[in-house]
C-alpha cells in the first residue's frame, strides 16, 4: 500500500476545467478527473497556509484556538503517526513558510524531507542593495528572481523533479507516503513565458503580478492582466501534475497507490471587488476548494461526489488506508465509503481564520457569522509555541500571559493564553447568509430566520465538538 499527496497553495477551483472553467488551460486536471473521483463540495477548514497544514496533520481545526503557528508538542501528526506505524513518509516542498518561526515543526514529522528554494519572499539569496536594508518581502522577491530565469530553476519545477526522482527510486517498495507540495499557484504570478503565451492580451502598464489584499481599485485592463498571469501559473501547475500522472501510468502505480490532489484555499482575483483571502469574506472563490481522490481498493474513477468533506478528512483517510488507528482527538472521517458510493460524511462543517468571521455550511447554505462585540474581543491565542508567521511573540505580549486549559485535545497539557487582537468589528462585513442553490455567485444575501437558526445550531454544535474556548462564543454573540 502506497500513497501520494499532491498539494497546491491557492489553487483556484473555478480556474480548473473539471469544475467548469472554459478559458484556463488545464488538460491534465481534466485527465485527473477522468482517473479519480472529483469532489464537488469540498471545503477549506483553517486558513491560510500554515493553519491548513496544522489541520492536515492533526485532523481537527486550528483556527478556533490560534492563528498561524507551529505544530504543538501535544499535537497528533498524521505523518508522524504513519512513521511510527512503519509507513515511510517523505515531504518534498518549495513551501518556504516551513523554514520560518511559525512553521518550523512540521517537516520534522516525516522520515525525510527535501526543499526547493526561492518561492515568494523566501530568505534565500542575499542581494545587498539600498532598498534591501532590511527590505520588505516584495523587494527581496524581486532581487532573488534574477536567479530563476530558466524553467527548470523554478521552485515548482524542482519540487516535482525531486518528487519524480523519489518515486522512480522507491516505487517498488511497500508502505510509503509521499507528499509533493508546491507553493504555486500562490502569488506572485512569476511564470515562464511559455505559459504566459497561452493567454495573449494587451497590457503595457507596470508589473502587476502580486496584488495587495484589499478592495479592487485598479483599471479593468490591469485586473485582466493579473488574472491572465494567475491563469498562466495555474497552467504551469497543470503541466507538472501531468508529469506525475505520466509516471503513475508508466509505473502502474494506479494498481496499489492512493492518490490525493488538494489545496489549502483559493484566491479572489477581483471577484466581489476584492483581491486576496484574508480580511474579505471567504466567498466561494476562497472557501470552495478542488479535491480529487483515487482509492485503488474500490477502483472508482470518472465520477463526482456530493458529500461535504474537508482536509481533516484527508488526514483520517490516509490513516485508514494504511490500517492505522485514529487518535480520539481527531475529528476528520475516512472517505473510503464516500469515494466508493458517495456515502455522506458531515451534515455541516466550519471554516475560517482566527479572529475573523466563523463560517458554517451545510452544502447549500453558507453562513458567515461576524463578531458581535465592538472590539472583536475577547480574543486569545492558546499555545505552547508562541510564534507568529515570521517572528516570535513580542516580549510585551508575553508579559500578559496566563495559563489555561487543558483542553480535551491537549492530552493533559495546559497552555499559555495570550491576549491578541483581531480587526475591529466595523472593519469586517456583517453577518451574512447565502443560498448557493439559488445564488451560486453569492450576489444576493438572503434573510431567512428559520435557516439562520438552523445554521447557528450547526455552528454551536461544531464549535463544541472542536472544543472552542468560551470567549469564541462570547465574541460571536452565541450561547455556549
Amino acid at each position: 500500500m502506497k500513497a501520494i499527496l499532491v498539494m497546491y497553495d491557492s489553487l483556484n477551483r473555478h480556474m480548473l476545467e473539471p469544475y467548469g472553467c472554459d478559458w484556463v488551460h488545464t488538460p491534465n486536471f481534466r485527465r485527473l478527473a477522468e482517473r479519480t473521483v472529483t469532489f464537488d463540495r469540498a471545503r477549506i477548514g483553517s486558513s491560510p497556509t500554515i493553519p491548513t497544514r496544522r489541520d492536515l496533520h492533526t485532523g481537527r481545526y486550528n483556527f478556533l484556538h490560534r492563528g498561524w503557528g507551529p505544530l504543538e508538542p501535544f499535537d497528533n501528526s498524521m505523518p508522524e503517526i504513519l512513521r511510527e506505524a512503519g509507513v515511510y513518509t517523505s515531504l518534498i516542498s518549495d513551501g518556504y513558510h516551513y523554514w520560518e518561526d511559525g512553521g518550523a515543526t512540521y517537516h520534522g514529522r516525516y522520515n525525510t524531507w527535501e526543499f526547493a528554494r526561492g518561492q515568494e519572499a523566501d530568505a534565500w539569496k542575499g542581494v545587498v542593495t539600498p532598498e534591501s536594508r532590511p527590505g520588505p518581502p516584495r523587494v527581496h522577491e524581486r532581487c532573488t528572481r534574477r536567479f530563476i530565469t530558466e524553467e527548470h530553476q523554478w521552485p515548482q519545477a524542482q519540487t516535482f523533479a525531486a518528487g519524480i526522482e523519489w518515486l522512480r527510486r522507491n516505487h517498488r517498495e511497500e508502505r510509503w507516503f509521499l507528499q509533493i507540495e508546491t507553493f504555486d499557484p500562490h502569488e506572485p504570478y512569476y511564470v515562464p513565458r511559455a505559459y504566459q503565451d497561452l493567454y495573449p492580451h494587451t497590457y503595457d502598464g507596470p508589473e502587476f503580478i502580486w496584488p495587495s489584499y484589499k478592495r479592487v481599485d485598479e483599471p479593468p485592463e490591469k485586473v485582466r492582466h493579473c488574472r491572465s498571469m494567475s491563469a498562466a501559473l495555474h497552467s504551469m501547475c497543470d503541466a507538472y501534475l501531468g508529469k506525475v500522472l505520466d509516471l503513475m501510468d508508466e509505473l502502474d502505480l494506479w494498481r496499489d497507490t492512493f492518490l490525493i490532489v488538494n489545496t489549502d484555499h483559493g484566491f479572489l482575483l477581483g471577484e466581489h471587488g476584492w483581491w486576496g483571502k484574508m480580511l474579505m469574506p471567504f466567498y466561494e472563490e476562497v472557501s470552495h476548494m478542488p479535491l480529487f481522490l483515487w482509492d485503488p481498493r474500490c477502483g472508482v474513477r470518472g465520477e463526482r461526489r456530493q458529500a461535504l468533506v474537508q482536509n481533516i478528512d484527508v488526514t483520517a483517510s490516509l490513516l485508514e488506508f494504511f490500517g492505522v488507528d485514529r487518535p480520539a482527538e481527531m475529528r476528520g472521517r475516512p472517505l473510503r465509503d464516500t469515494i466508493a458510493s458517495d456515502a455522506p460524511v458531515h451534515e455541516a462543517v466550519l471554516f475560517g481564520m482566527h479572529g475573523k468571521h466563523v463560517y458554517c455550511t451545510d452544502g447549500r447554505y453558507v453562513y458567515m457569522r461576524a463578531p458581535a462585540t465592538p472590539d472583536n474581543g475577547p480574543l486569545y491565542q492558546y499555545t505552547m509555541m508562541p510564534t507568529h508567521m515570521r517572528a516570535r511573540f513580542p516580549v510585551g505580549q508575553l508579559q500578559e500571559v496566563d495559563i489555561a486549559g487543558p483542553f480535551p485535545f491537549t492530552r493533559g497539557c495546559r497552555l499559555m493564553r495570550i491576549p491578541t487582537k483581531g480587526p475591529k468589528t466595523d472593519q469586517l462585513e456583517p453577518t451574512t447568509l447565502w443560498d448557493l442553490e439559488q445564488d451560486p455567485g453569492q450576489e444576493r444575501p438572503v434573510r431567512d430566520a428559520h435557516v439562520e437558526a438552523r445554521m447557528v445550531d450547526h455552528m454551536i454544535r461544531l464549535m463544541r465538538e472542536h472544543d472552542a474556548p468560551e470567549e469564541q462564543f462570547l465574541r460571536l454573540g452565541l450561547p455556549r
